[in-house]
Formats: C-alpha cells, structure tokens, sequence
C-alpha cells in the first residue's frame, strides 16, 4: 500500500477518534480537565496532517527556489520511501536540476572560452553600459591605453580626458574615428551598440594604427627603394663597364701611339690624356654609385630576427664598450631598473640599433660644453623601455617628424637610412622606436618591447 495514503489514513482515523472521544466527553458533563488532554493532542494531530499533506507544496517550492536562484547542488531523496509516486517525483526533480547543472556548466565553459579568446587578441576590446560602467575589457585594451585596470569611463579621466567622451559619442557611427594617445601612437575607435536583455550596451574596439601605418609606409619605401636599385644598377652598370673598355683601349692604343708618333699635333696628345682622365672620372663615379646604391640593399634584406631571452644590462654594456673610443669627450651613464630585466629580442639587431643612436648622439655633442649621454632600461607596466638620451642641441619639430624616413638625414655625411633600418628592426621584434626632442636641450629615443 501506498505510504503516503496510509499515513493520511491513520492522521485522519486519529482526529475522529479523538473528536468522538472529545464529544463523548462533554455530553457525559465529565470535568472539562479531562478534555484539555485530548485537545491538545487533536491540535497537534490536524497540524502534523496539514504539514504531511502540504510537504508536496513546500517540496515545489524549494524546487523553483532553486531554479530561480541557480542552486542546483539541491537533491530530493528524502521522502522516496513514501510510495513509487514520491520517488518518480523525486526523481524527476533531480533529473531536471541535473539539467540545469549541465547547462549552467556548459555557458561557464562557453563564457571561459569567449573570454579566453577576447583577451588574447591583439585588437582592444571593451564594453560598457549606458551609465559608462565597464563590463568587459581585454589586457590589449589597456595596454594600448597605458591603464592597468578600468571599471568605468570615468577612470579615464586622468589619463585619456577626450576618450571617454569620444566613446560614447561614437555607440551610434558606423565609421571609426581615430583618436591620438600621444606624440607615437594613434588608435581607431569603432563603436557599436546591441541591445542585451534589454540593456543597451556599447561594444568598442581599439586598434593601434599608427604601428600599421609605420608598416605601410616602410613597405612602400622597399618597394621603390628595390625599384630604385634595380633601374640605376641596370643603367650605371652597362657605361661603367663601357667606361673601363674605353679608358683599357686609351691606355693601350692611343696613349702608346701619341707618344710613339712625331707627326701627331702636341694638341691631339693633349685630347688623349683628356680622354684617359674623363673615362677614368666616368669608371670611378660610376661604381661609387654602384657601390652607394648597393649599400641600400641592406635596407630591404634585414633578416628575421632569432629570439632570445637578452639582458638587458649586459647589452648596453656592450654597445657602450663598442663605442669606448668616441666617448672619450662625452660622460656617460648606464642605469638599469634591475639587473634581472630582460627582453625577448634578437641580440644582434638590437645592439646594432643601440649602437646606431649611441653614435648619433655622440655626434650630435660635438660642439655642446659638458656632453652628456645616458642610458637606461626600465620596465614600464608589461613593457621594456630601453631610452638613449643625450643633452645636445636637440632636433627641431619639422625634422623630427621626418628623420624616419629613408633616406632623409640632417648630418652633412650619411645615407639616412640608420634611423630607418632601427625602427624597422623593432617593428619585426613588435615593438616600436619613438623620438622626442627639444630645441637646446637634447634628444631621448626610446625601444619599446
């Protein structure tokens, strides 16, 4: 028999006895002493049947409590032995909690994924609510800002003021905007805003452009620098090589003859030596200019570079101990944030890139009374700075703007390639070459990793 309908019977069988008994009782004018007994156990009895029969009740209740608060480690066991319909309700009920469970692991797993994902892109990703309150921001995101942390917009406040206000004003634009985070860098913002269960949010994305553009134009600059050397080296090739014939020819036909025969004109030995003395002229520029063209070769060949871990400390000892000879006249001083610091680069290039500014900056000091150079490798939030500095006459703004590009210089001698070249090999290590100058007072490059 049914458990749950037993005990239902024998509650009920109680109460009536108890009521006849109570009724019984009055009718018979015993003292009412005796029936505060029986009431009470009749109380006791109705209560513990309404609490028996409404357990169903309670049962469902905690069961949507769960649901709706996500509590899915409940389990609905207890009351199985009270007949086959609790326990296939019981059942029923952990079979759907079950699930729940599933499914909950299963968007926690989902959302790990996703979030994986969007903090391992290089693009910068951030959302944000109408009232500016941050939801969701990858590390790219605040590296590109310089920020190691953003709740909300109003934490830009300090370090970008015209951000904040620029990305709410963009939720609605199809097209990005660009927006300048300092002399180096320049990001595009592009906003766009959906609607998530009824809230509105705003999904921005930040990219760094100002490194692709660098890119771009570095590539244009190869590709004509390649087009550049190959018509000149096709052209100057043919009449240097004429040139060495006609001067061979000269020097072993007619020089010989002019001397040999009375009967030429003193003037027409004159014309001789003339010519001896132009084709030589011709033959050497001509492969001095073979030989200055070929040297660009460089600028378009640079080998990838082979990672290594790189002290940081160590390598500038080195380039200083390279440049030992030049720095005679000029102080110089190495400072290290730790002796521990690394980079992931490539020895070689950076050192020659090191070597590159260390060489423009003692020449840069020629004429300054107390030359001064320092060298320094701090890390600077996830990046390493390697800063070469000096107090020299500085770079005036409108070449500082130019001095990346190939082949522009502001020395009297030099190709105007070693400035390129360095930020080219920094672009292949990911990093970046930035310059900053005032007038009188020096000039500070700086390696970022």
């Amino acid at each position: 028999m049914d458990r749950f309908a037993l005990g239902i019977g024998w509650r009920i069988a109680g109460i009536v006895v108890l009521t006849g008994a109570m009724v019984l009782l009055y009718m018979r004018s015993v003292n009412l002493l005796w029936l505060l007994p029986l009431l009470i156990v009749h109380s006791s009895l109705s209560v513990n049947l309404y609490q028996y029969v409404t357990g169903l009740n309670r049962k469902l209740t905690r069961f949507l409590e769960s649901v709706r608060y996500a509590d899915f480690a409940v389990a609905f066991r207890s009351d199985s032995n009270l007949g086959p319909s609790f326990q296939n309700l019981n059942e029923q009920f952990n079979e759907v909690l079950d699930a729940f469970r599933q499914a909950r692991a299963e968007k926690e797993a989902n959302l790990h994924y996703v979030n994986t994902i969007v903090q391992h892109v290089s693009v910068g990703l951030l959302t944000f609510d109408g009232a500016g309150q941050v939801e969701l921001v990858n590390q790219s995101a605040l590296r590109l800002l310089g920020i190691y942390r953003l709740r909300t917009l109003s934490d830009l406040a300090n370090t970008h003021p015209d951000l904040a206000q620029l990305l709410r004003a963009s939720s609605g634009r199809a097209t990005p905007v660009s927006y300048q985070t300092g002399t180096n860098g320049e990001l595009s913002v592009r906003c766009v805003a959906v609607r998530l269960r009824g809230r509105l949010v705003t999904v921005a994305s930040l990219q760094n452009i100002r490194t692709e553009l660098q890119q771009r134009e570095l590539e244009a600059w190869q590709n004509l620098t390649k087009v550049l050397r190959h018509e000149i080296m096709n052209s100057i090739t043919p009449i240097v090589s004429l040139a060495g014939t006609m001067r061979d020819i000269v020097e072993t036909d007619l020089v010989p003859l002019s001397k040999q025969s009375e009967a030429l004109p003193q003037q027409a030995g004159e014309a001789v030596a003339d010519l001896r003395d132009a084709l030589q002229t011709i033959e050497q520029r001509g492969e001095g200019v073979m030989r200055f063209v070929d040297a660009y070769r460089h600028f378009t060949t640079i080998p990838q570079p082979v990672f290594a871990d790189v002290s940081a400390e160590h390598l500038l000892q080195r380039v200083v101990q390279l440049v030992q000879p030049d720095l005679q006249k000029a102080r110089v001083s190495l400072q290290t944030m730790s002796p521990n610091l690394t980079i992931r680069a490539d020895a070689g290039q950076i050192e020659m890139v090191v070597l590159n500014l260390l060489k423009n900056a003692v020449e840069s000091l020629e004429n300054t009374p107390d030359p001064g150079i320092r060298l320094s490798a701090v890390l600077h939030g996830a990046q390493v700075v390697i800063e070469v500095s000096d107090n020299g006459p500085g770079i005036e703004p409108e070449a500082l703007e130019q001095i990346f590009i190939p082949f522009y210089t502001t020395k009297k001698t030099g190709s105007g390639i070693g400035l390129s070249l360095s930020r080219q090999i920094m672009q292949l290590h990911g990093g970046q070459l930035t310059a900053e100058s005032t007038p009188g007072k020096g000039s500070t490059f700086r390696l970022i990793f």
